[in-house]
C-alpha cells in the first residue's frame, strides 16, 4: 500500500498550483482505455494524459503522425468513462490545430464536448504560441510541450534530447517562457538535459512536469506502457520499468495455451452442469429425433 494519500475529490488546477506552491510532486501518468484508466485512478495519480503516443503503444503505428482526432476522441472517451478524482488532459494530434486559430479551437472544443477533457495538450513554442492564447482567450485550459516534441521529432533530428547547447537550451527555456505569457495552466518539458529544468523552474509561476528532464520540475510524467512494461518496441534512457505486466501476460497466455494443448482446462470445475433428470430428457429426446 502507498505511503501517499491518494486525492480524495476531484482535483481542479486550483490543487495543482496549490502543490507548486507547497513543493508537494504532482504525478502525471498516461492512459488510453477504460481498464488503464481504472488502474490509474486506484493509484492516486494528479494528472491523467491521453497522450497521442497511443498512436504507437496501443494502435501500432512507427509514430504519432498518423493518428487521427477521431482516433483520439475514442480513447479519450474511455478514459473519462474510468476517472473520477484525476484532472484529464487531451492531446491534440497533429495537423489538428496547428494550421490556424480557428482549426485549434475547433479541434479543442470537439475533445472538451465529446470527450470531457479538463485541459488540452499542444506541442512546441513558436506559432503554437499563438495557438495557446487563443485557446486560452476561449477559456480553454492548455498543457504546453517543449524540448522534444514527438509529433515534430523528425526537423528536431528525431527522439534525441533536446537544449544541450547553451543556445538550443535558451531556446528551449524562451519557449516556455512565451507559452507561459501566453496563458498557458501547465507546461510538459521532454528531453532535455537537467541543467536546463533547473534553470527554468524557478522562472515560471505554473507548474512544470518533466518526463526525461530531471528531478527539479514539480512532477513526473511517464507513459503506461513504458513504466508497467507492456509496450515491446524499445523505450527511452529515462525510463524506470515498475513491473514486468507484458512478461507476465505472455507467460499467462503461453500457461493457457498449454493446458488447452494437453486437455488440462477446461477442467470440470470449469463448466456448468444439468440436473440429472433434463440430462436423461434431452437424451431421450435426441433418441426419439
Amino acid at each position: 500500500m502507498s505511503a501517499h494519500a491518494a486525492p480524495t475529490k476531484r482535483l481542479t488546477l486550483g490543487d495543482l498550483a496549490a502543490k507548486k506552491q507547497s513543493g508537494e510532486p504532482i504525478v502525471m501518468v498516461t492512459a488510453y482505455d477504460f481498464p488503464s484508466a481504472q488502474i490509474v485512478e486506484e493509484a492516486g495519480v494528479d494528472l491523467v494524459l491521453v497522450g497521442d503516443s497511443a498512436a504507437m503503444t496501443v494502435l501500432g503505428y512507427d509514430s504519432t503522425v498518423p493518428v487521427t482526432i477521431d482516433e483520439m476522441l475514442m480513447l479519450t472517451k474511455a478514459v473519462r468513462r474510468g476517472i473520477e478524482k484525476p484532472l484529464l488532459v487531451g492531446d491534440l494530434p497533429f495537423g489538428s490545430y496547428e494550421a490556424s486559430d480557428e482549426l485549434a479551437l475547433a479541434t479543442a472544443q470537439r475533445f472538451i464536448k465529446e470527450a470531457g477533457v479538463d485541459l488540452i495538450k499542444i506541442e512546441r513554442g513558436g506559432t503554437t504560441v499563438d495557438r495557446a492564447r487563443a485557446l486560452v482567450n476561449a477559456g480553454i485550459p492548455v498543457v504546453g510541450h517543449v524540448g522534444l516534441t514527438p509529433q515534430t521529432a523528425t526537423s528536431l533530428g528525431g527522439y534525441r534530447a533536446q537544449g544541450r547547447t547553451a543556445d538550443a537550451a535558451l531556446a528551449v527555456i524562451e519557449d516556455a517562457l512565451a507559452l507561459q505569457d501566453a496563458g498557458v495552466s501547465v507546461l510538459v518539458i521532454e528531453a532535455v538535459p537537467s541543467e536546463v529544468t533547473a534553470a527554468l523552474a524557478p522562472l515560471l509561476r505554473i507548474p512544470l512536469i518533466g518526463i526525461g528532464a530531471g528531478a527539479d520540475a514539480d512532477g513526473q510524467v511517464l507513459v503506461f506502457h513504458d513504466l508497467l512494461g507492456i509496450y515491446a518496441g524499445g523505450v527511452a534512457k529515462f525510463v524506470k520499468p515498475y513491473a514486468d505486466v507484458r512478461g507476465v501476460s505472455v507467460a499467462g497466455v503461453q500457461a493457457y495455451a498449454d493446458e488447452v494443448r494437453d486437455g488440462v482446462y477446461p477442467a470440470p470445475e470449469h463448466g456448468y452442469g444439468m440436473p440429472e433428470a433434463e440430462a436423461a430428457r434431452l437424451r431421450e429426446l435426441l433418441a426419439a429425433r
